[in-house]
């Protein structure tokens, strides 16, 4: 089995390649590739990034019903296309395959030297191999997993491979070349062993409801993970959605473009070596080490909910040789549309770059401790557009640059978990309020109300406890004037 087989990707990898490189000086990014999926596009100093295209296309989502193979998995036949040996069932030519029954221990394996798609449609199927990976695509032009309508089918793996070297499979669906998942059916995976769903190419999740339960990483797509669809649950040992190409410029991207997705990682909820773009759907990371990280983030629209032990989202070019104070080069967060909520005891927004905001809704519920803040940048943050409210620790607190056209408010304050803090101006008009899941001492604010020349009252459950105004923001990192941006 060649788990290194790959399929040249030109179409986008030129495009994302100069878009990267044009990144320098942090002025912004634009990505263009050719794509029928959405994508993100925004103005302005914000960041453009549209790397949603992939290998699917709506032409691969019907088959010719009429010449479909029917496997029982509990009692296989060579036929056409299919042989069976050893509890081993291999397909070995493209066609539609529907697999029912179970097999309680065993491989179902595709090894598709001819061209042509091979649909593997489970209808009610229970594939479990006690000794390595339970589904291993080997070689296709493309494979389909087609999840049946009203169907409830699971894939495990056994805790110990007999196979163990660098190209054996690894996963409890282990993929060498690019996989797709359509369907309306529920598919649960369980990798005991090392990852759940892995793919050495490219892997798109068009629609069902897909339960993954992994040792290592729950979900992983070597070139790229997109979501255009479904419910997507995720319970992980490392990552849970990831794409890690770093060789080849463009891939390496995680795109959530509706959707519902759901993750708690023992590692990062979705880590991506060049970029994750969220656009539409809802996204949610119970519990991660850091919710979100790469090296370009793009946030344009959806619900995206982070909870995180260090940073919730961290911007960061994992190759970078730059100084721990120094703005990477091409490394950005971007902030479009769509609502972002944080929960961080690292860093809130860390960007090892710089931050733009151009629109959308931004909450941020930072950390306690003195050695990170709500928001944390190398390069500048401008904002222009959008509301974000950022509470949290003082020593390191950083707000938007000073001469961004959308203006900033910066107050040192002490409010209780739960409480109520408004903002209001000289007329008495709340701009802005904020309830904090946990104690802070710094609030950073910016919206289209606040004005430069302007002068604003603070409350506390309806105490007053101080004034501010623009002149008092800072962005060095700490109301002392101490510190700076971490890593």
């Amino acid at each position: 089995m060649n788990k290194h087989l790959t399929s040249v990707k030109t179409w986008i990898a030129g495009g994302v390649a100069a878009a990267l490189i044009g990144l320098a000086g942090c002025a912004g990014v634009a990505a263009t590739a050719s794509t029928t999926s959405t994508s993100s596009t925004s103005t302005g100093t914000a960041a453009t990034v549209a790397l949603t295209a992939d290998h699917d296309t709506e032409a691969d989502h019907t088959w010719d019903s009429s010449k479909e193979v029917t496997i029982d998995l509990a009692d296989p036949k060579a036929t056409d296309g299919v042989t069976v040996a050893d509890g081993v069932i291999t397909i070995t030519a493209a066609g539609a395959y529907r697999l029912t029954g179970t097999l309680a221990d065993g491989q179902v394996v595709v090894n598709n030297e001819g061209d042509g798609i091979v649909y593997l449609i489970m209808d009610n199927a229970s594939i479990t191999n006690s000794d390595g990976s339970a589904v291993v695509i080997a070689q296709a032009d493309l494979t389909v997993l087609v999840l049946t309508d009203g169907t409830t089918n699971s894939i495990t793996d056994g805790a110990n491979y007999a196979a163990t070297g660098d190209d054996d499979p690894n996963a409890a669906l282990d993929s060498s070349d690019d996989l797709t998942i359509i369907g309306n059916g529920t598919l649960n995976v369980t990798g005991n062993y090392n990852d759940g769903i892995a793919s050495s190419d490219g892997l798109v999740i068009v629609s069902g409801t897909i339960k993954v339960t992994a040792k290592d990483d729950g979900i992983r797509g070597k070139d790229y993970v997109v979501v255009k669809g479904g419910t997507v649950e995720v319970t992980s040992g490392g990552d849970s959605l990831k794409s890690d190409n770093e060789s080849d410029a463009g891939l390496g991207y995680v795109s959530v473009a509706d959707g519902t997705v759901k993750l708690a990682s023992g590692d990062d909820g979705i880590d991506a070596w060049t970029a994750i773009t969220i656009t539409g759907g809802r996204t949610v990371v119970t519990k991660s080490v850091e919710g979100l990280e790469a090296k370009v983030i793009s946030i344009s629209g959806g619900e995206t909910s982070l909870t995180a032990s260090d940073d919730g989202v961290n911007a960061t070019d994992s190759a970078s040789t730059a100084g721990d104070m120094e703005a990477q080069t091409g490394t950005l967060l971007s902030v479009s549309g769509g609502t972002l909520t944080v929960t961080a005891d690292g860093d809130g927004l860390d960007s090892n770059g710089a931050i733009t905001m151009t629109g959308g809704t931004v909450v941020v519920n930072g950390p306690t401790n003195n050695g990170n803040a709500a928001l944390d940048y190398n390069g500048t943050f401008t904002i222009t557009g959008g509301s974000i409210v950022a509470g949290g620790s003082s020593g390191m607190a950083q707000a938007p640059s000073t001469d961004s056209s959308q203006k900033s408010l910066m107050i040192s304050l002490i409010a209780a978990a739960g409480s109520k803090v408004e903002v209001k101006d000289s007329s008495g008009t709340v701009v802005a309020s904020y309830s904090p899941s946990r104690q802070i001492a710094s609030l950073v604010i910016s919206n289209d109300q606040i004005k430069a020349g302007e002068t604003y009252t603070v409350y506390v459950d309806g105490s007053s406890v101080g004034t501010t105004d623009t002149s008092q923001v800072t962005t060095n990192g700490g109301f002392g004037g101490g510190g700076g941006p971490r890593r």
